[in-house]
């Protein structure tokens, strides 16, 4: 016996409000991204330091990110359909995969192929940096534009998934900024060759975060298993139902970003009624679905054939 919809869901009211508050905070963060784009790119281009094209281009994958998310947000939050059985969540982790392959396809490489002859005074001539001072502003205001929702996520101590990931990438926009930063005033100290170091740096870090995002993602896509701490928790919650006698053959996938499946099989006494079979499968399912991240639980029930006294 199964049923496919959890008999405790979230309210829809409730998931339409969270989706707008993503929505909200996505769109800020992409008019912020922007905006902080076409200054650092401005400035390189009146300043010629090649670090903060480097961050230009970090800021542009910023960019990009937001961008696919924002789309694959609407799309995911769709309600389960004949075509999409299970809904539409692994749109964001689709969204993501693209978002990491132009990481490190498109930035990461082009920055690269910038740097490098330089650092090793290849290739053709170029602009040696000038106006420093308009360069360092420009870095120090977005580190400090960068820090505050920092400091709002310290003040809070964010404890899910998604907001620590997004509290660790703004960590990386600090780092990055700061490389750029050293590499900028290091230049301005009579020390050329830390603009394409700095440079460097930033395209790895960029490079780094693309092959992560891509490697998180992948298992959304393809389903991997949430690991055997949760695997024994869904068995021992299901376990605990008085009237089954134990729970096994768990499966389970991460879908989303904390967000697993399940099916398992529950033993229960041979002979029980089918509506007490029923209640027993709706209790274990309503169990299962408070162990953290379980979103959707299918339950199957067995009856023993062993003769309990």
């Amino acid at each position: 016996m199964s049923e496919q919809t959890p008999s405790l869901p979230p309210s829809s009211a409730s998931n339409a409000d969270s989706v707008a508050r993503d929505l909200r905070s996505l769109k800020l963060s992409a008019v912020l991204y922007i905006v902080i784009f076409f200054a650092k790119l401005g400035v390189y281009f009146a300043t010629s330091v090649m670090a903060l094209l480097a961050e230009a281009m970090h800021t542009l994958s910023d960019v990009i990110v937001v961008g696919f998310l924002l789309l694959a947000l609407r799309w995911s939050s769709d309600a389960p359909d004949e075509e999409h059985m299970f809904g539409h969540e692994r749109g964001q982790s689709v969204a993501a995969l693209c978002a990491a392959t132009l990481f490190v396809s498109f930035t990461s490489i082009r920055l690269y192929e910038e740097s490098i002859p330089r650092l090793f005074g290849l290739g053709h001539s170029y602009t040696p940096p000038q106006r420093f001072d308009l360069a360092i502003g420009v870095i120090v205001f977005s580190m400090v534009l960068a820090a505050l929702p920092i400091i709002q996520m310290l003040l809070h101590k964010p404890s899910g998934a998604a907001a620590k990931a997004q509290f660790l990438e703004l960590l990386n926009d600090e780092l990055g900024l700061l490389a750029a930063l050293m590499g900028t005033v290091l230049t301005r100290l009579g020390y050329p060759l830390a603009d394409p170091i700095a440079t460097v740096m930033v395209a790895t870090l960029i490079a780094w975060n693309g092959i992560g995002l891509f490697r998180e993602n992948f298992d959304m896509v393809v389903g991997r298993s949430p690991g055997p701490k949760v695997l024994a928790e869904i068995a021992r919650v299901a376990a605990e139902v008085e009237g089954v006698l134990d729970a096994h053959d768990v499966r389970a996938e991460r879908y989303g970003h904390g967000m697993v499946r399940c099916e398992l099989h529950v033993t229960i006494r041979g002979g029980t009624p089918i509506e007490q079979a029923h209640h027993l499968e709706l209790q274990v399912r309503q169990r299962v679905l408070q162990v953290e991240g379980v979103r959707q639980c299918h339950v199957h029930v067995d009856a023993s054939t062993v003769q309990r006294v």
